[in-house]
């Protein structure tokens, strides 16, 4: 679900940057429906034929895919250093501390501290497509050394090209004048110093980045699906792998659908908000898995150590939340702060010296353990606490959504599966059906 809010929104974005390239609002190929409640009335045709467009690309060849991500990657790429040189040439240093209206907020952190942590907790849906690189374990020659390389590669690079890219739109504008629909372009729109060709240019980049991004999140999502469905989580037919083109044609198929329903009417702030919440919940889960699975071997070891390890160190990071969202300014503040983050080092630390480790990672695996896992941990919570109430709403109602799913339908239809010993058995006719093996080249990429 993450994945396909995600892509809803993207596609949305998609259509506000290729209006701002080619000069039309979206307003003039977006429908309102007023009869429908704000946030939901805003009918966008273009992010939907988007959509539908990427999804027979991907079920037509993963070859096929991967060219066309190269090619839009290349010309991404182009775009992004052509953004960070102009912001660094014809920007200006005052920015960064000055707004343009003099009754809004000043300096470099206008908003304090907890500005920071509500941007950090709606962006973090960028960070969402690094995992979609561990779903094409399949179609890659060496998994076991292009996955690592692949996921810590991608992060390093786009991290340091997403602050490059910051700095650069702080320089050019200040804060509360950028445009939030298409902020690269629409700085250089109303220059009349002979550079307004430069928001074209920026547009149709932004467009092709988009574009990019978009494929390689709709590959990772049907990749996902069709994994769940291998083990009856969801019905086995998403599992299927078509016999040509050796993709899950079906799994991309409904997924395809599906995104490009959501991006017909949801508005994009309301999907940021459902995804970044989202996104923060799962990568807090993953974090105390990644711990969970590292010092617990079942049959072996005692797992309630490592438990109550971990749940006492997310209670303290909720302790350490609400104390900095809730609690008045002043000493009393800093001290309960200062006081959580005392035990929650202590806690670690113990933890660290007294549980040992149950398993070795025989190729790569996180270092540090369990140190860096825990500052995921306490990130996730803290951002999770900058989000705001409707965001929590939604988030339940999809959760016990998923719950409800899995409850009904998932845990009997895969225990049964397991029972009869059909897991591989149906694995392999799909994979059989489909010709899909280690030695078919076709399949790789």
């Amino acid at each position: 679900m993450d994945y396909v809010m995600s892509n809803a929104a993207v596609a949305r974005s998609f259509t506000a940057y290729l209006g701002s390239a080619i000069g039309i609002s979206t307003s003039k190929w977006r429908v309102v429906v007023h009869v429908l409640p704000d946030g939901f009335n805003e009918i966008d045709i273009f992010a939907v034929l988007v959509v539908l467009a990427i999804t027979l690309i991907i079920c037509y060849s993963t070859r096929e895919s991967s060219v066309v991500n190269m090619v839009l990657t290349a010309l991404h790429i182009l775009f992004i250093g052509f953004v960070i040189l102009m912001g660094f040439w014809k920007g200006d240093w005052k920015n960064f501390t000055e707004p343009a209206d003099p009754k809004n907020p000043s300096g470099f952190f206008p908003f304090g501290a907890p500005g920071v942590f509500n941007g950090a907790a709606m962006v973090y849906l960028s960070y969402i497509g690094y995992d979609a690189v561990s779903t094409l374990a399949e179609e890659v020659h060496n998994p076991v050394k292009d996955i690592p390389i692949g996921v810590s590669g991608s992060v390093i690079i786009v991290t340091v090209l997403y602050c490059l890219m910051s700095a650069s739109m702080s320089m050019l504008l200040p804060y509360d004048m950028i445009d939030a629909d298409a902020p690269f372009s629409a700085a250089f729109r109303g220059k009349s110093d002979g550079w307004k060709w430069v928001s074209n240019v920026i547009g149709i980049g932004a467009s092709f980045g988009i574009l990019t991004s978009l494929l390689v999140a709709m590959l990772g999502q049907a990749r996902y699906m069709c994994v769940i469905g291998r083990s009856n989580v969801v019905p086995a037919w998403f599992a299927r792998v078509h016999p040509k083109t050796s993709t899950p044609v079906n799994a991309s198929a409904f997924l395809g659908i599906f995104t490009a329903a959501i991006a017909l009417f949801t508005d994009l702030n309301v999907l940021l908000n459902l995804v970044s919440i989202g996104t923060l919940f799962v990568f807090y889960m993953v974090a105390n898995a990644v711990v969970y699975r590292r010092y617990v071997a079942i049959g072996t070891t005692n797992p309630w150590p490592t438990l109550a390890f971990l749940c006492s160190f997310s209670l303290t990071s909720i302790l350490f939340t609400l104390i900095w969202h809730f609690m008045p300014q002043g000493k009393g503040k800093a001290f309960m702060l200062g006081a959580c983050a005392v035990i929650a080092i202590a806690i670690i630390q113990l933890f660290h010296c007294l549980v040992p480790q149950a398993r070795k990672p025989e190729f790569w695996g996180v270092p540090l353990m369990p140190w860096i896992p825990c500052v995921s941990i306490f990130l996730n919570i803290f951002l999770l606490g900058s989000l705001g109430g409707p965001s929590y709403v939604r988030f339940v109602f999809f959760s016990a959504l998923a719950v409800l799913v899995y409850v009904l339908y998932s845990v009997h239809a895969s225990f049964d599966a397991e029972a009869e010993g059909s897991f591989g058995q149906k694995n392999g006719g799909i994979l059989k059906e489909s010709g899909e093996s280690d030695q078919d080249p076709s399949f790789k990429v």
